[in-house]
């Protein structure tokens, strides 16, 4: 399987490099990201590039959480479509709000 991948609206799809180097160069890759009431801030976007390095199903989506001065993460999980992005993004806001 290709490693890399472009989204046509949702869904990914899996091209070849110049394909997701000319896409990947100016997309929209946010899920979703916010800031919390805490100050902490919880992004997900899409990585276009295959993070389970051949261990498993694909992973393109990624969810961090970072702290408020914005050095290193405090959390983080990856998923195969942009609905567990979505699911998970929330999951994570509602573990990390009440810190």
């Amino acid at each position: 399987m290709n490693d890399k991948a472009i989204l046509v609206g949702h869904k990914v799809k899996p091209v070849e490099l110049m394909v997701w180097a000319n896409w990947f160069e100016n997309a929209d890759k946010i899920v979703k990201q916010e800031t919390l009431k805490n100050k902490l801030w919880v992004s997900t976007v899409f990585l276009g590039i295959n993070h389970n390095f051949g261990n498993g199903k694909p992973l393109w989506f990624e969810t961090m959480v970072f702290p408020k001065n914005g050095y290193g993460e405090l959390d983080m999980d990856r998923y195969t479509t942009w609905e567990e992005a979505e699911k998970g993004h929330k999951k994570m806001v509602k573990k990390w709000e009440e810190i």
